[in-house]
């Protein structure tokens, strides 16, 4: 099985004239056998006519030019052509005679430029070779010399339909590798505000404490360290979003999950949000995509809480049920906008998506005496 392989790799590794050149001479040489001569495509009632030297290289004509039927298809259906209207001509009526049709459906196949030239040059001369058959003594009715032409035309015109199906196709995988890429593209970003977005608000946000902590020691102390720790978790998320860009990579080892909402939940209150955290159920076994979902949701929305909000008491809901898990996250006032950076507006349309695509609901909105309220609820149990 695997030399078997090999051998298959290195034929297809040949170029397009070594696997055409086979199929040539086989043709060549079952024209030749005494049991195939005169069983050709025969036009008119000219009497066949023994082989002889002549018609050795008649048929070395019409077979050969097939080794470059998808090289070079123009030259050899002309080469194929000329060799068909010797044949005929010659009455040889060789096996041989089947290489045109051939010729044909492989120009019509893969020949990019002249088309319209070659089509005008053949049909041109059949009405000449026609004259001449019927000079010869063919005998050919108009319809004997239409139907054969209509054969002809099918021939190319299967050719042509090979090419545009091929086309159509190469232009179908353009666009699915051109949606894959930017899918990718939308879900990379998203990761990365995600991540960056919400621990560089963090460390903003600590900063922009410590400033007013220069009196007392232990709590700059402590608001330092936490700009630390916010700092070091940040490189590590970026280095494990990283990792993911890794084809060999596990995308589910250190994927954030619902369990870590403790961690993010302490990492928000040391950057100065009052923040209350209630968990009901059981995560559901398994809950899939689900849990990461519903960990970026709240993530988010603690973000724009440390944003937006920052010093208002911020509440934190996440119920798991059998086949759902839902997330409520909500301020009570508007309290101070810190100097972080401005929002984009991705986050939230990043979450309507992220929700979205596991069939699930989401919403924010504001709150009539001020704050804001996030909500969403995510099915459980889709695939990773």
């Amino acid at each position: 099985m695997i030399e078997l392989r090999r051998v298959q790799d290195l034929w297809r590794r040949c170029d397009v004239t070594a696997r055409d050149l086979p199929f040539a001479l086989l043709l060549t040489v079952l024209s030749l056998l005494p049991a195939f001569q005169g069983r050709g495509t025969q036009l008119g009632e000219l009497p066949a006519r023994p082989y002889d030297a002549l018609a050795v290289v008649v048929i070395a004509l019409e077979c050969l030019p097939l080794t470059v039927r998808r090289r070079w298809p123009a030259a050899g259906l002309v080469l194929v052509s000329l060799g068909f209207a010797l044949d005929q001509l010659f009455a040889y009526h060789a096996l041989a005679g089947t290489a045109l049709p051939i010729a044909l459906i492989s120009a019509g196949a893969h020949l990019e430029r002249g088309r319209r030239v070659i089509v005008i040059l053949l049909s041109a001369a059949y009405l000449p070779l026609m004259f001449a058959l019927d000079r010869l003594g063919s005998h050919e009715t108009p319809a004997d010399i239409a139907l054969f032409y209509l054969a002809l035309v099918l021939a190319w015109g299967i050719g042509a339909w090979l090419r545009s199906t091929r086309a159509a196709e190469a232009e179908r995988r353009r666009h699915v590798a051109e949606a894959t890429r930017a899918a990718e593209r939308t879900r990379i970003a998203r990761e990365l505000h995600d991540v960056v977005t919400h621990h560089v608000t963090a460390m903003v946000v600590q900063a922009e404490a410590a400033r007013y902590l220069t009196a007392a020691p232990d709590r700059l102390d402590a608001t330092l360290t936490a700009v630390t720790d916010t700092g070091r978790r940040a490189i590590s998320d970026l280095r494990h979003l990283l990792d993911l860009l890794k084809a060999d990579h596990d995308t589910d080892a250190g994927t954030p999950s619902a369990g870590d909402l403790h961690t993010l939940v302490e990492q928000t209150r040391r950057a100065g949000q009052p923040v209350t955290f209630t968990e009901e159920g059981e995560p559901a076994q398994p809950a899939g995509s689900a849990e990461f979902v519903a960990y970026r949701v709240v993530q988010e929305a603690l973000t724009n809480a440390l944003k937006y909000a920052h010093g208002s008491h911020t509440e934190v809901r996440v119920c798991y049920g059998e086949k759902e898990i839902t997330v409520e996250v909500g301020t009570d006032g508007p309290g101070s906008r810190t100097r972080s950076p401005g929002g984009s507006g991705r986050g939230l349309a990043g979450l309507r998506d992220r929700v979205d695509a596991l069939g699930g609901e989401f919403s924010a909105e504001q709150r009539a005496g001020g704050g804001f309220v996030v909500r969403a609820r995510i099915p459980a149990g889709s695939p990773s």
